[in-house]
């Protein structure tokens, strides 16, 4: 008998270990992800991208403040933000002391659904039958979002919610097409639709959620490297296997990290945060990416991940 009741104390001392380990230790242990995509002309000097998603920020998160300003070392050609910066009305003087060293450099950002609406306790095990699209049932956002645009802005970061622009990035001339975010239907891609400028060096489009429709059209408008975020690259994953859910219309093969999509290359972030009520990473951790965009060579299409 006593052997029989050891079992289930180990089995709960392990999941005890476990749940510390996801919410202690990966979910503070950042990563600087490195890809080169060729998606520039023969002869252009290559240009870098920090991309950011999905901080979730709350003002006591300072270990990730710190990792987020110390990004700014890198000197990044252009820095983009895909939303879900905040999580607290409180968080947009920590989130602009995060982002301070990289104000400098060109920025464009767009929102996230948790930019609008403070998150609220909720089993978080729900992801695993159901997406959290149907969470969103108040009309009168809760965060103060329209301020932070305005902090962002104000360091001269473009508003590409549900337009477009055009950004000088290092040498090159970039048409950016940008959309609110699909998960809470905001996004209207309508208001941006047609061809991208085929004059521009690069057509960069830039979304919060992955989703597949969206993603078609912009790939049908020419634009050549999309960047999105929300997915936080399934937060809870198995290993050896995978994403159990994307939280969105996505596939679980291309929840993060570089892929394609049509034409187009794609780049999701599993992002930097958590919700405050499901602070756990598990073999999935919070991460940036720095993108090398580089000339395409005859025959080489392929996207290689920097170690």
């Amino acid at each position: 008998m006593r052997k029989a009741a050891a079992v289930p104390l180990s089995l709960f001392g392990v999941g005890l270990a476990g749940l510390a380990y996801a919410s202690i230790v990966e979910r503070n242990a950042f990563r600087l992800r490195r890809f080169d995509v060729p998606v520039l002309e023969p002869g252009q000097r290559p240009v870098r991208i920090l991309h950011l998603s999905d901080l979730h920020l709350t003002p006591g998160r300072r270990m990730l403040i710190d990792w987020v300003r110390s990004l700014g070392a890198l000197h990044p050609d252009l820095v983009v933000n895909t939303g879900d910066s905040i999580a607290h009305p409180d968080a947009i003087t920590p989130l602009m002391h995060a982002l301070e060293p990289l104000l400098s450099r060109p920025g464009l950002f767009v929102y996230g659904s948790n930019d609008m609406y403070e998150p609220k306790p909720k089993n978080p095990l729900r992801y695993l039958w159901r997406t959290s699209k149907a969470d969103y049932g108040q009309k009168i956002p809760t965060l103060p979002w329209e301020e932070l645009g305005a902090a962002m802005a104000a360091e001269g970061w473009l508003d590409m919610n549900n337009t477009t622009a055009r950004v000088k990035v290092g040498d090159l001339d970039v048409a950016v097409g940008g959309i609110h975010d699909s998960h809470i239907n905001r996004d209207r891609y309508d208001l941006i639709a047609g061809p991208a400028p085929a004059e521009a060096d690069l057509r960069l489009g830039v979304m919060h959620s992955p989703e597949p429709r969206n993603m078609t059209r912009f790939a049908a408008d020419g634009y050549q490297l999309l960047l999105a975020g929300h997915t936080h690259g399934g937060q809870l994953c198995v290993p050896f296997y995978g994403a159990l859910v994307t939280n969105c219309g996505i596939d679980r093969a291309r929840v993060k990290g570089m892929s394609r999509h049509d034409s187009a290359y794609l780049h999701v972030s599993a992002g930097l945060g958590t919700s405050p009520y499901a602070p756990a990473r598990f073999a999935c951790y919070p991460e940036a990416s720095l993108l090398t965009l580089v000339p395409r060579r005859r025959g080489d299409a392929s996207i290689h991940e920097v170690r």
